[in-house]
């Protein structure tokens, strides 16, 4: 019985190691590829209270772990070897001279402003004074002010609401200056982060929600990995079940570098055809549909109902959007991604579970000043 259990073993490690052999489904459910060579054929492994169990005649007649289940063990020891391997986004150390770029420089003084304090630096080489403050050049709010009213923004505050506490901090702005600080700066992450690719899982899934562009029904179409729940793609549209969704689902190729294996929608028809043909192939392991998912029960799409509920409460707050290409769109889908901690992932951000990692005790400064300096070496 050892040896057996031995070969199953190895068995199931051999197919870990191979490619579309596994198709997670969700966190307890996945499916294994059938080895043998007569037909095309899935088995189903779920996760129960005594473990998991798989549908394989060894398994459901010998009452013994098989090699799908093994399979399922050691590729999910694999992916999380993988998840280990992070990208990390560190604030910037300003450690140089701004005029000869020599490192030999020191702390002198502050230079006090109207809107906050900024560090001056001495060069110790050409003697020259400087204060360095990328990112937030030829702005009269400090950066904390600006990042503070972000913040606020993307929580839960209008931009008449973030220009009242603004003042109560002595920055008087309007609700203008507000609203071109949230487009600016969400413009400028939005093309940095672009060029990072997340680590999602196999299985993705996608739903829309309405709302209102100066008093219009528009329809926001969402696409967002499952396992790291972090928002992958966007779309506006005019219709419900008509809108081509195509463009939404070549984003989403794009951002994570594959397909997914799994894809979990309701049941609207233009999911279908966009399935059909950015995802589905001929080539390789098939990308499974699941449709007609409902509320409860296995098949449901309530982590999309999340993410719908999160835009929901801040729309309320928006009370309608001006413009379809309106920054609040893209922005809450940053703070969604990389600045709000989620409970359901144990205080992480979707981010951190895709393997990037943003440092800094305030994380808007470190993405604004990573994305300027990224911006600089690409216009060099």
């Amino acid at each position: 019985m050892a040896n057996k259990t031995g070969d199953r073993e190895r068995e199931g490690f051999e197919i870990a190691e191979k490619l579309d052999q596994i198709k997670r489904i969700d966190e307890n459910w996945y499916q294994v590829k059938a080895q043998s060579l007569k037909k095309e054929s899935w088995y189903d492994v779920v996760l129960t209270e005594r473990g998991y169990n798989c549908d394989c005649p060894d398994a459901h007649w010998r009452q013994r772990k098989c090699k799908h289940i093994w399979a399922v063990e050691f590729s999910l020891k694999l992916r999380q070897q993988v998840a280990n391997q992070t990208v990390t986004i560190q604030p910037i150390n300003l450690e140089s001279c701004i005029f000869c770029k020599s490192q030999n420089i020191k702390k002198h003084g502050i230079r006090r402003n109207k809107s906050g304090n900024i560090q001056r630096f001495a060069c110790l080489d050409c003697k020259k004074t400087f204060s360095i403050n990328l990112g937030f050049e030829k702005m009269r709010a400090s950066p904390q002010m600006i990042t503070s009213a972000m913040q606020l923004y993307f929580t839960s505050e209008s931009y008449r609401n973030v220009q009242k506490f603004l003042r109560l901090q002595g920055v008087e702005v309007s609700h203008v200056t507000v609203y071109s600080w949230v487009k600016k700066y969400t413009n400028l992450m939005e093309k940095y982060l672009e060029k990072i690719t997340p680590q999602v899982s196999d299985t993705w899934r996608a739903d829309e929600l309405y709302f209102k562009v100066k008093g219009n029904n528009k329809y926001l179409y969402a696409l967002m990995d499952d396992e790291t729940r972090i928002w992958i793609a966007k779309q506006v549209s005019d219709t419900k079940f008509s809108a081509d969704v195509r463009p939404m689902f070549r984003q989403a190729k794009e951002r994570a570098q594959k397909r997914p294996k799994v894809f979990i929608t309701d049941g609207a028809h233009n999911f279908m055809d966009a399935h059909k043909k950015e995802f589905w192939t001929l080539k390789g392991t098939k990308s499974i549909h699941v449709r007609h998912i409902h509320i409860q029960g296995d098949k449901n799409n309530n982590k999309m109902e999340r993410l719908n509920g999160e835009i929901r409460d801040r729309e309320k707050v928006f009370r309608g959007l001006k413009k379809e290409d309106s920054p609040a769109i893209s922005g809450y889908q940053i703070y969604h991604n990389y600045i709000r901690p989620h409970m359901a992932l144990n205080g992480d951000t979707p981010a951190d579970r895709a393997g990037i990692k943003i440092e800094g005790d305030n994380k808007w400064i470190t993405l604004i000043q990573n994305a300027r300096k990224s911006s600089s070496v690409d216009r060099s």
